[in-house]
């Protein structure tokens, strides 16, 4: 039967039932408490001086009598002319009506089931509401995957690039439900599951969809939310649902999104007990490893939280594989700039190795967004194509954010943010290791008032103790700035986000990477691989009370000795620092080059018409962020805050 017949019926002989129970407790004008007598006794009870008074609709006649006040009716077999006169005789009061035609007692019966239509309506309004969606009158068990068609738009292999190795993992699934002999006729069995995790914005999604595309079988998507509710049990009933559904189409894949929603840890969370999403997850796990085999069916999750899954979720016969996507290194950033400008004209000096080597950490969503904020920025100056010199303005929007040309500073204030900047854009270029000066600029970006940044030469996934050593002595470079331009007494709270990045720094050199010899090679922090978001619900002590005063005493160590060492630095190459200050505040925005001409006694050689700010970016990282190569970025005034000490120290880009 049809399904939309069958929910047809089901609300019809709803509405039945509701009017007729609603009928059974209407009272019509004929069911009222009069009784019905003959004609000729009531004619007596007139004579007798009986009725009080009566009501004339046509024959009918409706009345009372006087001692008791009872209602009776009777009808006039003709129309007696002598009835008014005996009426009249014995004081009887009369009332005339027209005699109806129909119409008005059909509406009459209407106004009385108004009130239920009214009823049954609201009812219907609140059920379709409490459903949320559900497909039929009591669909709130059905699940909710959507079958991906060719109307979704087919997304294919080829517009994947930068993470070759997931898509090589994500291609033998593919191959696999194409030729099934291949694998099968030496033992192979099919994986049940594969567990895509990754950063956000990596391209999960994206492969999962080109699965779809290459696969040409029935494909499921449904997000790890839509399964629980506000009713108890529909979790369970929707991924039953969902896998009957699949066993119908098989072979097929199921894809879920964000299954961290459904699939945490059971028992760890703060609901605590046998809570719906607890209940939803058993049923999960039942469907995809229990009694009844499901071949043919493979499921493919994305997460960015795999450290909050089950552990049952996660074993093999479940999730057979995981597939870790990455950031794109140099060489997958350009695959993946080379898919995002196909439809955008390009002028000729756009060269994608050049982009690719300056967006280091960026996502695949950051370069998507890089070329789309490039070709809106092109249609803002009326350009036919999109130059290079859009591309670098759309990096410094996305890495620091946007000019605050508008924000008024007073002179003061932008001599202290120059000279701030160039204390640590003179330690960039003094100390023993540092990566190269890109740019630096007294614009307000954001929320930072002034910023200098350092582009890695290429992908950095170590970093040495030197380097790091470096990167302290960079950051204090705008305090020590402030300290010998205008005296310890004018130093100001721009430099808080330094100060901030240093300490996490610090921190994570003496508790993660065994940089401290007074705590040897003892990691004291939490375990935190492979978080890609947020944190956990709380935080163990696992030192006591002596180490964690030496910790403190060996973070304090190395920041002093960091800042001895700028302060060494500008004192010893002051006339480059002043240079590099006036500079700043001639040009606002000078590159890497143009301070390197500065300190050799030379005017930067530019365009007068060509002065466009260049992008803020940060000579401060920020400790512990697992990106891979990040460019740094330094500025001034309040932290951007996104980052944990956590086995790498780049910033992620904005």
């Amino acid at each position: 039967m049809n399904p939309n017949f069958r929910n047809f019926a089901l609300w019809a002989v709803i509405a039945l039932l509701l009017i007729a129970l609603f009928s059974m407790f209407q009272t019509s004008p004929t069911q009222t408490g009069s009784r019905e007598i003959p004609y000729s006794q009531f004619l007596r009870d007139v004579d007798s001086g009986r009725v009080r008074d009566v009501t004339v609709t046509g024959n009918r006649v409706l009345g009372t009598y006087t001692e008791n006040g009872t209602a009776f009716q009777t009808y006039s077999p003709v129309i007696d002319d002598s009835l008014m006169e005996r009426l009249q005789s014995k004081n009887v009061t009369i009332v005339a009506r027209p005699e109806s035609d129909g119409s008005s007692g059909f509406l009459s019966y209407l106004g009385t089931l108004l009130p239920m239509f009214l009823i049954l309506g609201v009812w219907l309004f609140f059920m379709r509401q409490m459903q949320g969606g559900s497909r039929g009158a009591m669909g709130f068990g059905k699940s909710k995957a959507k079958l991906l068609t060719e109307a979704h738009g087919r997304v294919t292999f080829d517009d994947v690039a930068g993470v070759d190795e997931a898509k090589q993992d994500l291609e033998e699934i593919v191959e696999f439900l194409r030729d099934p002999q291949k694998f099968q006729r030496l033992g192979g069995k099919i994986p049940r599951g594969v567990l895509l995790v990754g950063p956000p914005g990596t391209g999960k999604t994206l492969l999962a969809r080109s699965v779809a595309g290459e696969a040409n079988v029935p494909f499921f998507t449904i997000s790890g939310s839509d399964f629980v509710e506000m009713f108890v049990g529909v979790g369970a009933s929707r991924v039953r649902d969902m896998f009957e559904q699949a066993k119908k189409n098989a072979p097929c894949i199921i894809f879920i999104d964000e299954i961290d929603a459904v699939g945490r840890h059971r028992g760890a969370g703060l609901g605590g007990g046998n809570d719906e999403r607890e209940q939803t997850l058993n049923q999960l796990l039942v469907e995809m490893d229990g009694f009844e085999a499901n071949e043919g069916i493979i499921l493919i999750a994305a997460t960015n939280r795999p450290d909050v899954l089950d552990p049952a979720l996660l074993r093999p016969g479940r999730f057979d594989r995981q597939v870790v996507v990455p950031n794109p290194d140099i060489v997958g950033r350009e695959r993946i700039l080379k898919v995002h400008i196909r439809n955008v004209p390009l002028a000729p000096n756009v060269d994608l190795k050049v982009l690719a080597r300056g967006t280091p950490g960026f996502s695949g969503a950051d370069l998507m967004n890089l070329v789309n904020e490039a070709a809106l920025m092109a249609a803002r100056r009326n350009k036919r194509v999109v130059t290079m010199q859009e591309f670098e303005d759309a990096k410094d929007k996305i890495m620091m954010g946007a000019e605050r040309r508008s924000s008024a500073m007073t002179e003061a204030e932008k001599k202290l943010t120059a000279y701030h900047e160039a204390g640590h854009a003179i330690t960039a270029l003094k100390v023993a290791v540092a990566d190269p000066l890109h740019k630096a600029t007294i614009i307000p970006r954001g929320r930072a008032l002034g910023m200098v940044m350092q582009l890695p030469e290429g992908d950095r996934y170590s970093m040495s103790y030197k380097w790091m050593v470096s990167r302290l002595v960079i950051m204090m470079g705008g305090r020590v700035a402030e300290e010998l331009t205008f005296g310890k007494e004018n130093i100001t709270s721009g430099a808080s986000s330094d100060i901030e990045q240093a300490t996490k720094l610090a921190r994570a050199m003496v508790t993660q990477w065994g940089f401290s010899d007074a705590l040897g090679q003892v990691s004291y922090g939490e375990n935190q691989q492979e978080v890609f978001l947020g944190h956990s619900v709380s935080q163990s002590k696992n030192v006591s009370e002596a180490t964690a005063q030496t910790i403190d005493t060996e973070v304090r160590r190395l920041i002093d000795e960091a800042y001895g060492e700028a302060r060494r630095i500008l004192t010893e190459n002051h006339d480059g620092f002043v240079a590099i200050a006036e500079g700043l505040l001639e040009y606002e925005t000078l590159t890497g080059d143009e301070i390197k001409a500065l300190l050799k006694g030379e005017k930067p050689a530019r365009d007068l018409g060509d002065d466009s700010p260049g992008s803020r970016g940060s000579a401060v990282p920020k400790a512990g962020t697992k990106k891979d190569g990040t460019s740094e970025v330094k500025g001034d005034g309040e932290a951007k805050g996104d980052g944990e000490a956590e086995g790498g120290m780049e910033p992620q880009p904005h």
